[in-house]
């Protein structure tokens, strides 16, 4: 994520000066006091499932074969839950109303805190949104393999609690698109 260079409030091109115990982007203008602060976006996804399977989604821009799980992030006024529902009905159109809190995972690279779900769908009767997704699959439990960053380790560790140690791959190489 880059850096502001100019104040959002009063268009002062913003300097590096100690805020937190830390060197941050703000604004010099006394009265003005923006600071960039950097702080995470948040983010929520899920481990969709039906019937020992699993959905797993391709974003418009990965690459191919790069396929992960069902997320995206917080709106306004939304708790996590909330987000990940609304997330699952509009890229993969199937309504659910319920969903089991699995943990939150960093994601650095991305500057991101991610609100990780399970949860059961009655069907796998996929509408897939194609303004926002390249493509889906339906992967086997038993099949998957978590991937080394994101979403990749709140897989790796829901997989161990079904008895599945697989070791992770670099992000984009757990699945063929064949």
């Amino acid at each position: 994520m880059s850096d502001y260079i100019f104040c959002p409030m009063c268009r002062t091109e913003l300097a590096k000066s100690d805020h937190g115990g830390a060197l941050r982007q703000s604004c010099p203008v006394a009265e003005c006091g923006f600071v960039f602060w950097d702080n995470p976006i948040l983010v929520t996804a899920a481990i969709v499932e039906h019937d020992q399977q699993v959905v797993l989604v391709r974003s418009h821009g990965w690459p191919e074969g790069a396929y992960g799980l069902v997320a995206g992030f917080l709106e306004n006024g939304e708790t996590p839950e909330q987000g990940i529902l609304r997330e699952i009905a509009e890229e993969i159109g199937i309504s659910v109303t319920s969903s089991t809190y699995l943990g939150a995972y960093p994601f650095a690279l991305r500057n991101q805190l991610i609100f990780v779900y399970h949860v059961e769908v009655p069907h796998l009767d996929v509408a897939l949104c194609q303004d926002e997704l390249a493509g889906y699959r339906v992967v086997p439990i038993s099949e998957l393999t978590p991937w080394t960053m994101g979403t990749g380790p709140a897989l790796r560790d829901w997989l161990a609690t079904h008895g599945y140690f697989p070791e992770p791959v670099v992000f984009g190489s757990h699945i063929n698109d064949d």
